[in-house]
């Protein structure tokens, strides 16, 4: 079964893993690098386009050299407002009804801002996205792996502070392989103990041994990518038994050669075992891509079925860094909006649901 792009952009959607620093709009990188004197390998969107395009073979770490670009231009809060802003706006454009925003206020200081003045720029911008379209948003704040322990418990007391404010959960980015996560536990043990949420990149360039440690050592509710769980399939019984949420990145995931194809990647291995996989962008702009994209790359990779599809998003929403209210209400409303949309497409066969399973 192939999916229109068409209908699966009408579909209420969630983005869970979505990196500011990497969902520029191409044209805004443009001009803000112009502004700023901030020199860009292209002088015209098309070809932006393409050299911001991690080169075939890359791994994960080259991969992350390409956001010495974006971060170049993300030095002030005006510019932090506008690309928050633009980034939930697009997101809605698409009927993204939820978004999680990620970045590490750590690496916008270079003008001197303070972390609490960068994190309220992008709240923001936020802000005033939801205040114009259909579109409820939370910031996840980042530690880095490769920064060190002791910036991370900063970071993680900074997203205490904001904590009723916008900021929904902390997570740890960065490069995998020599920078382990159990290093950073007191700042997880501090937000924890704070009763806030908090994810991990893990297993997308070091294996599952990494993912243990997110769970084990950091406490993780959720795991940013996840890809290389196969490695340990106790473990992921676990991941399963437990319900912890695989925030899932198909196209980023090519790229950083944390798999080789669409087809071959464990998205549809996870899925079928049941595991709450969730679809998300990773990277906007370097990717090129959408949650619609996404979507649909999944559903002609693995080959899902409407009822598949559906799942796949309601997974997206009980995934989601929301009061447990909150995301049963939006559920319900999105149930009501896929049964209609579902029905036009398909008359002939679909059939309405009338559970959350």
């Amino acid at each position: 079964m192939h999916f229109d792009l068409e209908m699966i952009h009408r579909l209420p959607k969630t983005d869970l893993h979505c990196h500011l620093d990497g969902s520029l709009r191409v044209a805004t990188l443009l001009e803000l690098g112009l502004a700023d004197g901030v020199p860009l390998p292209a002088e015209t969107e098309e070809a932006l386009t393409v050299a911001l395009r991690p080169p075939k073979g890359s791994d994960l770490v080259a991969y992350l050299r390409l956001f010495d670009l974006t971060l170049a231009v993300m030095q002030t809060e005006e510019a932090l407002e506008r690309i928050a802003f633009e980034l939930a706006e697009d997101a809605a454009k698409e009927n993204v009804w939820y978004l999680e925003v990620r970045f590490a206020p750590i690496l916008h200081q270079r003008k001197g801002l303070s972390l609490g003045a960068i994190v309220e720029a992008v709240l923001r911008g936020l802000r005033r996205a939801e205040g114009r379209w259909r579109i409820r948003s939370g910031v996840i704040v980042c530690g880095i792996r490769h920064i060190g322990p002791e910036v991370s418990l900063e970071l993680a007391e900074l997203a205490i502070q904001y904590k009723t404010q916008g900021v929904v959960a902390f997570d740890l980015a960065g490069a995998e392989k020599d920078y382990p996560a159990k290093h950073h536990r007191e700042a997880f043990y501090r937000v924890l103990n704070n009763n806030i949420n908090s994810t991990v990149h893990a297993g997308e360039a070091f294996g599952a041994r990494s993912i243990h440690q997110a769970i084990h050592y950091c406490g993780a509710h959720r795991i940013g990518h996840g890809t290389l769980l196969w490695e340990d399939p106790d473990l992921l019984e676990y991941v399963n038994d437990h319900r912890i949420p695989l925030e899932m990145c198909l196209t980023s995931n090519i790229q950083t050669g944390a798999a080789e194809t669409y087809e071959t990647h464990p998205f549809g291995t996870y899925f079928r075992k049941g595991l709450r996989v969730t679809i998300n962008t990773d990277n906007r702009l370097m990717s090129d891509t959408t949650v619609s994209r996404e979507l649909q790359l999944a559903c002609d990779a693995f080959h899902l079925d409407v009822a598949d599809l559906r799942k796949v998003l309601i997974n997206g929403i009980k995934a989601a860094f929301l009061p447990h209210a909150d995301k049963k209400a939006m559920l319900k409303r999105a149930i009501t909006a896929w049964d209609e949309i579902f029905l036009e497409a398909f008359p002939d066969t679909y059939q309405p649901y009338r559970t959350f399973l």
